[in-house]
């Protein structure tokens, strides 16, 4: 299991936890959308149907286009989220709570934050179903590429293209709270900056304070955890 091979990893490792992080956060918003080991031969909606919504979504042929899911994945894709966002969206708050049921042991609200922004494409500050199906084709069905630049973009607070120190002490801070003190409870308050400078020294290609794009996907290509992980998107649903 992803999950639990993340919360018993070596901690020199724990670097490379945020993109794991992506994997099993995004198979844990399935699982609770019920999403995962779902039937296919359940009966379907024959299209996008909703009594009383705040936003209705695109036609199921367009986004079949826009995305990599089938008809039929994203009847059952849409299903799920009909039944736990009846609104049609999500905003940031109620996203922040769907994962403090998937991290109860921590505080998630700040890495749920990071991951929220980077499914707000249009930054308007909920997540339609388009946002949500979009972000899922790229980590689901998406090529490495895709999928790594997606966890780029999560990095890249500010969006400027690289990912600074500051940012990733952001990240790290967020991950340690939400699971690192409990996982790792003999680690000091100072481990997230350790781990920090252990990230620049693997990904700062050369040595400018920045991480690229470029010197990101590189680096991940080269780390045999990071590309076994990728493994673990193919045939979800």
């Amino acid at each position: 299991m992803l999950c639990h091979s993340v919360v018993t990893w070596e901690v020199e490792g724990l670097q490379t936890v945020g993109i794991l992080l992506v994997v099993c956060s995004s198979l844990k918003l399935m699982h609770f959308l019920g999403l995962i080991d779902i039937s296919m031969t359940d009966s379907v909606e024959d299209d996008f149907e909703l009594s009383t919504v705040c936003h209705r979504p695109e036609s199921m042929d367009k986004l079949q286009e826009q995305t990599k899911f089938t008809k039929k994945e994203l009847q059952v894709l849409y299903r799920g989220f009909k039944n736990e966002c009846p609104s049609g969206v999500v905003n940031e708050e109620n996203f922040k709570n769907i994962y403090s049921q998937f991290f109860p042991q921590g505080d998630s609200s700040m890495y749920a934050h990071f991951l929220f922004e980077a499914f707000d494409t249009n930054k308007n500050g909920s997540v339609s179903f388009e946002d949500f199906v979009f972000g899922l084709s790229i980590i689901l069905r998406g090529t490495i590429n895709d999928r790594l630049n997606w966890a780029f973009n999560l990095y890249d607070l500010n969006k400027d293209g690289c990912i600074t120190k500051e940012e990733m002490l952001d990240i790290m801070k967020s991950i340690y709270d939400m699971m690192g003190k409990y996982t790792y409870p003999t680690m000091q308050d100072d481990a997230p900056r350790e781990h920090v400078e252990s990230f620049f020294q693997k990904m700062d290609r050369n040595k400018d304070g920045v991480v690229t794009i470029d010197e990101f996907i590189e680096s991940c290509k080269k780390d045999e955890n990071i590309m076994q992980s990728m493994q673990l998107f193919d045939n979800v649903i």
